[in-house]
Parts: C-alpha cells; structure tokens; sequence
C-alpha cells in the first residue's frame, strides 16, 4: 500500500514537471510573439529596407514605410562616406563619416544609437532605433562550441529536472512515512486498548474455571467443560499477546534484546518447557541434534522461544493425538536451521490431515505462524514453510559474526 502511494506521488511529480516544462516553451513562444511587432523593426531583414530602396538614376525613392517602425530611421552612405538619403534621419548625427567611423558605429552604436548597417552597390545602408530601444553586443564563439549549446542546455535541463523530482521524491516519501507513523501509532493505541480490556475478562474467565475445574462437588462432565473453557480461553490469551507482539514488529516498536545463544541449549530448555507443559500427553516429541555443536548466534532469546513455541503449539492443535512432533537444529553455509516438524501418526499408516500453509507463513488458523516469519526477518533470516508430510517449518538465522 505505502509502495503504490509513493508510485502515484512520483507519478504526480513527474507530470507536474512535464507539466513545468511545457508550460514555460509555452511561455517563451507567447513572449517571443508578444514583443515581436508583426514583421516590423529589428525583426524585419535590413536586406528588405535595402530592396525598397531603389535609384531612379535622378533620386532615391523607399517604398518600405509599412516595414519601417515610426521611430526609427534610414541614411545611405556613398562609398566616401557622406550621406547622400536619409529618412528622419537624428539631427545629431553627422553628415559625413570617416573608415573609422564606420567600422565603430556597425559593431557598437552611432551616437548611441542603436544601428544596423547592410553593404549595397551603392553604398552603406543605416537604419537606426531610438536610443535605449535595443541592447547590443558582440559576441565571438567558436563554431564547435555553439554548436554544443543545444546539448549544455539539455543537459542541465535534464540535471534540474532530476533534482526537482528527487527533492519532490524525497519530501513525498516523508509525507507518506509521517503519515503512516500516524496510522501506525493510532493502531498500536487501539490495539493496545482492545487487548488490555481482553485481559481483565479474560483472566476472570480462567480463574473461575480452573476453580471449577479442581472443585470436589461436580460432576467429571462439567470438570471436562471448566477445563475446555480455561484451555481456550488461554488459546485467546496468546493470540492477543501474539496480536500485540505482530504489531509492534510491523511498526518496528520491538526492540531486540539480543544475547549470544548456543542453539542446542536453547532448543533442549524449549523442548524441555515444552513437556513440562504437559502436551507429551497429545504427542510423541523428540529432538535432533547433530553430533557436532552448531555455531553461536546472536539474537533474542525470548522472541526465539515464542516463535519455536508458536510452531510447537500449532502442530499439537492442529494434528489428532498421537502425531509425532520433531524438533532440531543444523547447519547450513551461513546460516543456523531451526526446523519443527509435525504431522505423522506414530500408530498409523494414515497421514493426518492439516491446514495448508502460506509462503509467507499465513494460514487460515490465525497469526502463529506469520508472527513467526516476523521474528525471522527481524534477526535478519526468513521463515520457510513446506507443506509436505509432515509438514516442516525453517527458521533460517545468520550465525554469529567473529
């Protein structure tokens, strides 16, 4: 859910960007419309003013008015530098101009006024603007370098465009994080609510039935259904507890209180717990252990247990009496295999029949065994479900680094 989130945020970005981007060539077309002035002007050729000026063989005559901005002006040069037409012409502007004169006024401005100039048979061609009307410069660029401009503009385009969705990536990735630290804190209040009001009822329920169960003065019907009442009722108990625990390992809210471990201790006092708890009487349980001692591993005790614990349990509730239950340990490469095994009747040739497993350790008898993948995961290993006769479930843990 918080991955498609973030897909549809950059998705968002990235249209927007797009958007951006059209919208400013959009933007530079207007405004290169907007200040052009309909073909007149700067915008015209100088070569146009200079085919509507033409010589009759007695005078000038420009048929270019329309092309010609009110403000601006013409003047012919003759080849020794005098003006020999003009059209508004300034009047402190000179009449005749020297070489030197020239080669100044077509690179920069004739009395700061803003000139172009175009070379006819005739002469030198002027036409001016008003001063201040147009800024001009001389610029020099080698040819291999104007022609990478293209590229230099694409490329710190595409830079500040990768920039911009990073940035947006990154912000709408917190917004999304801070917003499921809000959900995740209202479900882990509303859980822990809802459990503690479990609790109390809960804990009554089992006081008043086991008080049932060893009283004297009923008959063994009843006793059997006090003691079915307080054994369910401790079936609601590890479910809430295991509730909570799932809970806090999504949100990452269960600190690990990691130990160095030898495993076959672990699974001797778990397997011994086990039978302590008086389920040898539902099974036939055995442990196995290679002959050579497995490598230490850091992890947490307690959450090694409820897992292990969790799968001891669901093969004892969901296989008839009489199955057979297998515990163990081995190495493999890196890594230390905790398995449980269950499912085969020990006085049968018929194979009992059990619910299917998940990949992800779900099934459809509650969150045992998905609690157990998170344990996995939180020790940096993963949880492997088989569903084959009998099924066996992997805890796969990283041995502890020298």
């Amino acid at each position: 859910m918080k991955l498609r989130s973030l897909q549809k945020g950059a998705m968002l970005v990235t249209v927007s960007a797009l958007l951006i981007f059209v919208i400013t060539l959009l933007g530079w077309f207007a405004f290169g419309c907007y200040i052009s002035d309909g073909g007149r002007g700067w915008n015209v050729p100088i070569s146009e003013y200079s085919k509507a000026l033409t010589w009759d063989g007695k005078s000038y005559t420009f048929t270019g008015e329309n092309l010609l901005e009110e403000d601006c002006w013409m003047m012919l040069l003759n080849p020794q530098g005098q003006v020999v037409w003009s059209l508004r012409k300034p009047e402190d502007t000179p009449e005749q101009y020297t070489l030197t004169d020239v080669a100044s006024f077509t690179r920069w401005y004739l009395e700061d006024y803003p000139v172009r100039c175009w070379v006819r048979p005739d002469g030198l061609l002027v036409v001016g603007s008003p001063k201040g009307s147009v800024w001009k410069h001389d610029i020099a660029m080698n040819t291999q370098d104007l022609l990478q401009i293209p590229i230099w503009f694409a490329g710190i385009f595409l830079i500040a465009l990768g920039s911009v969705l990073g940035l947006a990536w990154l912000t709408v990735g917190k917004w999304f994080r801070q917003d499921q630290q809000v959900r995740d804190a209202a479900r882990s209040n509303w859980i822990n609510g809802v459990s503690h009001d479990i609790r109390t009822p809960l804990s009554v329920v089992m006081g008043y039935a086991a008080q049932l169960e060893d009283a004297p003065d009923i008959s063994a019907l009843y006793r059997q259904k006090a003691s079915a009442i307080r054994s369910q009722s401790q079936v609601i108990r590890d479910l809430v507890n295991d509730l909570n625990l799932t809970m806090r390992l999504d949100c990452e809210m269960q600190a690990l209180r990691k130990e160095i471990l030898r495993p076959e201790t672990l699974l001797r006092q778990i397997g011994a717990d086990f039978l302590n708890s008086g389920m040898e009487t539902e099974a036939d349980f055995e442990i196995d252990l290679p002959e050579i001692p497995l490598p230490e591993m850091n992890a947490d005790p307690f959450l090694l247990r409820r897992a292990i614990n969790n799968l001891l349990t669901n093969c004892v509730r969901h296989n008839s009496p009489g199955c057979l239950i297998r515990l163990g340990g081995k190495t493999v490469g890196k890594w230390i295999v905790l398995w449980v095994e269950g499912g085969m009747v020990t006085d049968s040739t018929e194979t009992i029949s059990h619910h299917p497993l998940e990949s992800d350790g779900g099934a459809a008898h509650g969150t045992g065994l998905r609690l157990v993948a998170q344990i996995a995961a939180a020790h940096g290993g993963k949880a492997e479900f088989h569903n084959s006769t009998p099924y066996r479930c992997e805890l796969w843990l990283p041995i502890k680094e020298s």
